[in-house]
């Protein structure tokens, strides 16, 4: 079997640029208090899948539960038949 050696080194030239999307803007605190309380349902059927809510947004299910952060996000979960809120 033969042994190819590439004796070629990386220059600058031969460097791709690529380029990074900006960095997540941080969501200011008032924001985050005017969601509500976080409340997680167990998703009974899977372990991890994503929700598609009516609007768009995703859910996503991780170890078997997903997080609501506002009023919108628990009633369509509240009203999915796989899900339950599990009591704090």
């Amino acid at each position: 079997m033969a042994t190819v050696k590439d004796d070629k080194k990386p220059t600058a030239e031969s460097a791709t640029a690529v380029e990074l999307p900006p960095a997540p803007a941080t969501v200011p605190l008032q924001l985050i208090a005017e969601a509500g309380p976080a409340r997680i349902f167990r998703d009974k059927v899977f372990t991890s899948r994503t929700l598609i809510m009516p609007d768009g947004r995703s859910l996503p299910v991780s170890q078997g539960r997903v997080t609501a952060f506002g009023d919108d996000q628990f009633d369509y979960l509240n009203a999915h038949p796989d899900l339950e809120l599990i009591a704090e």
